[in-house]
């Protein structure tokens, strides 16, 4: 009897907890679980995790003794382990998102973190824990190195724009203080119609039959309609296939804002007005017909829209083909038909901004690309980005915004003055942009075209000058001459990359230093590639002063050369002209220190080493580096090491 009592007083105690800290709870579980849910699963699952924890809290508080610590780690647990299952059915028929200011900032900005790093993020700055504490939770939670989530939340900690959210400390009960909590919530109807027709089945039938029958005339009414396309399936809200319920923006919203992204474009195209073609396209996206072919970015969702999308571009951009451009919250869906054929691509759009949402391809035909431009670009050109010093040629920007490149070798010359030899990998057009003055003054930038529906950005961060350098700069648009003549260098590389999940692309000169026995400077750098989703895989290479540069290390799903992953070491082993072989390293600024060990026993001041490799067969030495603030940091490698 004992032992029900002290189980009822353990639940009893974490349903306290739970009553009193349900906001700030919701918060921590919201904040740890996967940015790829949309806002509304991942709402309903953060509520799931904080009441699943209950029993489980419960059990462990009468052991642990600290019922707020023990139901922050259940909360945790379920959260990090990612809850699956159906939805509770009493949200059935209503779209829901967090109404706090600042929550979906913070939530994007910790996208590339661990879930056990955004975890000891939320306790420490929004909670109040300090490490230690916070700490003690993860270790509850089962996370298998709490100290290291919690250095790393930290680090995210210092940037700022990782800390749009706000706030430091819980406050009050409830911890409805320090920071934006989830618990009030906007909700708005998506299938009230159908939902009412699951009540009444014989009403249901008739309505959806009905339904039905009214899409497909509409469909038919076109006057390249091909086969008739039937949406009587489709689970989303009738509003949302309705061609009159489209959001269509202003023309001039985008001058007048300060979200300077996809919301911000206007309906544009010659075949706005076409109900016809937007009923087929709606309707394509809710239940694709047989043989439609569906293309979506790795991590987006292909899922009916549960509310209007917005209209981006009805139009032809080429005879015979029609293209319908939606944005639906965070991605963008193409529909495209040809004849009797059908597409459908969707594209993840998250944080888009000012050159990350600068284009939408159109068409790809053939190498012939058309793209339509934001409404804020002013002027559009095309350069050749293996060919440093040739001119950009100017593209005509047609009254509906779009531009047309052709193919590489038409677009600039085949390769045009001042190749950089590159490797043969050809020409790679690119489009040069620039913004209007009315969003920012003489703002010129690079959009590579990957192949996916959206262009990918191109940015430059150069070397560090000198021992005393500055505080790490900044990536910057890759539009001036050092920039342009390092993306010669490495552009071959891009041709690597997925441009369906791709969303900028920066160039890192992170170290320069002498090699042995050759004259010359060694330029070490790390491409980023940051996907949409917050996460970026990275290569790290050594360019000699002549021959062929080396590939160091790759890494995927990694913070390294990111926001917040500014430090790095790469060591590499190099055989001068004479044949010898050597043991190399270099660090990024805040490098104070490198040391070898294992194979090799050496420790050099600054940030590159150069001694000689052990001979073969010994293992490769274990690189460290110590940072000017006392840290350190391990070479990073393929399972992108780099941590403390």
């Amino acid at each position: 009897m004992g032992l029900r009592q002290g189980s009822g007083t353990g639940l009893r105690q974490a349903e306290a907890v739970i009553v009193e800290r349900y906001p700030q709870l919701l918060r921590l579980a919201y904040l740890v679980l996967p940015s790829e849910l949309d806002r509304h699963t991942r709402l309903l699952r953060a509520h799931r995790a904080v009441q699943r924890s209950l029993r489980a809290a419960g059990r462990r508080v009468r052991r642990d003794g600290d019922a707020l610590a023990t139901v922050r780690a259940e909360v945790v647990r379920h959260a990090a382990g990612r809850l699956r299952g159906p939805l509770p059915p009493w949200v059935w028929g209503l779209r829901m998102w967090p109404s706090a200011e600042g929550l979906d900032e913070a939530a994007r900005a910790l996208a590339a973190l661990e879930p056990y790093a955004r975890a000891a993020y939320v306790l420490c700055r929004f909670d109040g824990l300090d490490g230690e504490a916070a700490a003690g939770v993860l270790e509850q939670a089962g996370a298998p190195d709490p100290a290291d989530a919690v250095r790393v939340a930290r680090a995210a900690a210092a940037d700022p724009a990782a800390g749009a959210g706000g706030g430091s400390a819980a406050g009050g009960p409830g911890g409805r203080e320090g920071g934006p909590h989830p618990a009030d919530v906007h909700t708005r109807p998506t299938d009230l119609l159908l939902r009412r027709t699951r009540v009444r089945a014989a009403w249901g039938t008739a309505a959806v039959l009905l339904l039905a029958a009214g899409l497909t005339r509409a469909g038919l009414a076109g006057p390249e309609a091909g086969p008739p396309v039937t949406y009587a399936g489709a689970p989303a809200a009738r509003a949302a296939l309705d061609p009159a319920h489209l959001v269509r923006v202003p023309a001039q919203a985008w001058s007048d804002t300060g979200r300077v992204d996809f919301t911000a474009w206007p309906a544009r195209g010659t075949r706005t007005g076409d109900r016809a073609l937007l009923t087929r396209a709606l309707g394509t996206w809710a239940a694709p017909p047989s043989g439609t072919a569906v293309s979506v970015a790795p991590a987006a969702s292909a899922e009916p829209p549960g509310h209007p999308p917005q209209l981006l571009f009805a139009g032809d951009p080429r005879p015979g083909t029609a293209v319908v451009v939606f944005l639906d919250a965070d991605r963008v869906v193409r529909y495209t038909e040809r004849g009797d054929r059908r597409s459908l691509d969707v594209a993840r759009t998250d944080d888009a901004g000012v050159t990350t949402a600068a284009a939408v391809t159109l068409t790809r035909d053939g190498g012939t690309v058309r793209r339509l431009l934001a409404p804020w670009i002013a002027t559009a050109g095309v350069r050749d980005l293996t060919a440093p010093t040739g001119a950009v040629r100017p593209l005509p920007v047609g009254p509906d915004g779009t531009v047309t490149t052709g193919p590489p070798d038409d677009a600039v010359g085949a390769g045009g003055p001042g190749g950089s030899g590159n490797g043969g990998c050809g020409p790679l057009p690119v489009l040069e942009v620039a913004s209007s003055p009315r969003i920012v003054e003489k703002h010129a930038f690079l959009l590579a075209d990957l192949g996916g529906l959206l262009p990918v950005h191109l940015t430059y961060t150069p070397a560090p000058e000198g021992a005393d350098a500055p505080p790490a700069r900044q990536p910057r648009e890759a539009t001036g001459p050092a920039a342009l003549t390092r993306w010669a260098q490495e552009a071959c590389t891009l041709g690597e990359l997925d441009g369906r999940s791709v969303r900028a692309v920066n160039l890192w000169d992170f170290a320069v230093g002498e090699l042995p026995e050759t004259p010359g400077r060694a330029v070490w750098s790390c491409t980023r590639a940051t996907h949409w989703t917050g996460q970026g895989d990275v290569l790290i290479r050594l360019r000699p002063p002549s021959g062929a540069p080396l590939d160091v290390a790759r890494a995927r799903s990694t913070a390294a050369c990111g926001r917040f992953g500014q430090h790095v070491l790469a060591a590499a082993l190099w055989r001068a002209p004479s044949g010898r072989r050597y043991q190399l390293a270099a660090g990024s600024r805040e490098v104070a220190e490198i040391t070898a060990t294992g194979s090799l026993n050496s420790r050099t001041p600054g940030r590159t080493l150069a001694v000689p490799a052990p001979a073969p067969p010994a293992p490769p030495p274990a690189l460290t580096a110590r940072l000017r603030s006392g840290a350190v940091i391990t070479a990073l490698d393929g399972r992108g090491g780099g941590r403390d």
